[in-house]
């Protein structure tokens, strides 16, 4: 009898690649190095997708948000209407088509950038420029079709797209930009489909996320920050951690020391174990914060103007290496990264699970 092979197809739980660099200085530096660090993981993605941040991008136009805003060009609406809609709450600086070469990318949309500051109404003069820019974000990416608004930072800006990191960085050039803090990202999806607007970073403001790993409680965070006006639109888990940090410590100003123990706190066994006030502080956390809590394995990299944080789950199912050299930081995956383009470092270690790395800019 003829026996039947069967093929056993195992689900890729332990992918992605992700890595950051800082100048604590904000001197600014060319991404050559960065994209070269994200290309020696290679083999962490599978083309599904790629992207940068960059900070410190655009000193000519540093008080103006830069929007950088994708358009399905099967829809020829999508971008007059959200020019109109601009037009009408923003007094616009500048706006081009995002210049781009013809790399190995799949699909590619129309990525214009728009360079805008805020024209508030009587109504709206409560609100803080950063609030009335995340309602003008959020109303694009739900009410224009085919509109997705991916980079809406000052002096900042995530490139993305479908393919690998370094296609989407030749397509983009951004060998040719220069800033003070670089992270990027290579995608392996598992649970949500390959599309531009799914690629990392994850962006809202000067926030930007990238991450590996699945976050089982998505369902749960996404309800929570929608009652906070935040609206997951483009269909992947990561989404609701970069909308989770822009709302615990921007309009909450909570520190990341705080925003760790939400995320990943520690097992109840363990804060029972813990002196009175550490205790009584992580038992509030615990309760006030329960839909924030970050379930599933992950590894985040999670930058601000100012500084750039590392994070693992608690019990640290996903890998996240640390280095420094003199006033270089780095963040990555696989230390091969990093020895890559510093051979020689100061210090490199392991972070605990769910004990932020945070490094910050001089002062």
């Amino acid at each position: 009898m003829t026996r039947i092979k069967r093929e056993i197809y195992e689900k890729e739980i332990s992918a992605c690649s992700l890595f950051g660099a800082m100048n604590r200085n904000k001197e600014r530096f060319t991404g050559e190095g960065v994209i070269s660090a994200i290309a020696n993981m290679h083999v962490r993605g599978n083309g599904l997708g790629g992207g940068f941040a960059i900070y410190g991008l655009y000193p000519k136009y540093k008080d103006c948000y830069a929007f950088h805003i994708m358009f399905e060009r099967r829809n020829k609406d999508a971008k007059k209407e959200t020019d109109a809609f601009l037009s009408m709450n923003f007094d616009l600086v500048y706006d081009e088509e995002i210049p781009h070469g013809d790399a190995k990318v799949v699909n590619p949309p129309l990525v214009w950038r728009y360079f805008v500051i805020p024209k508030k109404r009587r109504e709206e003069e409560n609100f803080s420029d950063d609030d009335y820019v995340v309602q003008k974000v959020m109303h694009i990416n739900t009410k224009i079709e085919d509109a997705y608004v991916f980079s809406s930072g000052k002096d900042m800006g995530v490139f993305k797209g479908v393919g690998y990191p370094e296609d989407v960085a030749e397509y983009f050039f951004l060998d040719k930009y220069k800033g003070y803090i670089w992270t990027a990202h290579g995608r392996f999806p598992t649970n949500t489909q390959g599309w531009w607007g799914g690629a990392h970073p994850f962006s809202i403001l000067d926030w930007t996320v990238v991450h590996n790993g699945e976050i089982s409680s998505y369902g749960t965070n996404r309800r929570y920050l929608e009652m906070h006006g935040y609206y997951c639109t483009l269909h992947t888990d990561a989404e609701v951690m970069t909308y989770a940090v822009d709302l615990l410590m921007r309009r909450q100003h909570l520190p990341m020391s705080l925003v760790a123990r939400i995320f990943a706190p520690p097992f109840w066994e363990l804060i029972d174990r813990m002196d009175e006030n550490e205790r009584k502080l992580l038992t509030e956390l615990r309760m006030v914060y329960a839909p924030m809590l970050i379930n599933g394995p992950f590894a985040v990299i999670i930058a601000h103007h100012d500084e750039m944080i590392g994070l693992t789950d608690r019990i640290r199912l996903r890998p996240l290496i640390a280095g420094v050299r003199g006033e270089m930081f780095y963040l990555s995956l696989e230390e091969a990264a990093i020895r890559l383009l510093s051979q020689k470092l100061d210090k490199v270690w392991t972070p605990n699970g769910g004990e932020p790395v945070i490094v910050r800019i001089n002062r």
